[in-house]
Parts: C-alpha cells; sequence; structure tokens
C-alpha cells in the first residue's frame, strides 16, 4: 500500500464551500466518479478542510500511478463533467503549474 497527501484551495466564499461540501456527501458524489476511484487504484480516500483549503489523503494498492489515473479520467466524459464541476469551487495553489489542481505533498515529517 501506498500513501500520498494532496492539497488545492476552495474559493474563499462560503457559499462555494458549503456548496462544495453538499457535493461530497456521500449521497450526492456520482457513483462513476466513486467507481473511477476505486478502479483507478485508490482503496482510500479522505478530504480534509480548514478554511479554504482542501488537504486529501489516498490510499493506492501498488500498481496505483497519477499518470494511469489521468489518462482514465481523461477517458471518462462523466468525469470529466465532475471536473468541471469541481473547479467552479476550486482554485489552484500559487505554485501549482498552468492547468494542475491538486498538487502533491512532500513528507517532511514521521513519527
Amino acid at each position: 500500500m501506498k500513501k500520498y497527501c494532496l492539497a488545492v484551495d476552495l474559493i474563499d466564499n462560503p457559499d462555494l464551500i458549503a456548496e462544495y461540501e453538499e457535493w461530497h456527501k456521500k449521497e450526492n458524489t456520482w457513483p462513476v466518479i466513486t467507481k473511477s476511484i476505486t478502479d483507478s487504484g485508490i482503496n482510500n480516500m479522505e478530504i480534509y478542510r480548514t478554511g479554504n483549503r482542501l488537504f486529501m489523503i489516498i490510499e493506492t494498492d501498488d500498481g496505483f500511478s497519477f499518470e494511469r489515473k489521468a489518462a482514465m479520467d481523461n477517458g471518462s466524459p462523466k468525469v470529466q463533467e465532475w471536473e468541471q464541476l469541481m473547479w467552479k469551487f476550486q482554485q489552484p495553489l500559487a505554485w501549482a503549474k498552468k492547468g494542475e489542481k491538486w498538487i502533491l505533498m512532500d513528507k517532511i515529517f514521521q513519527l
């Protein structure tokens, strides 16, 4: 198992943040999205929020790769529709490259 942590910001607007959280309630997340996540080799995903910063933890099988996940997502019109919808709420971190959304974080400490 591998573990990755990623971050992205939400647009700092309480109404948009509340709507984003609504979309991420289990009953509101599209089944095709959760299937695309598990089909890519992600076994567990958690998203946390403080203010407008989002922090995601994913646990994957050993065969997972971000490149394969991106290729799968690019090939799915429904995933692309979801991603476009999420851009209504999200904004890239200041140091993100053009088109980059969630940024992989570096582990700097472990107890």
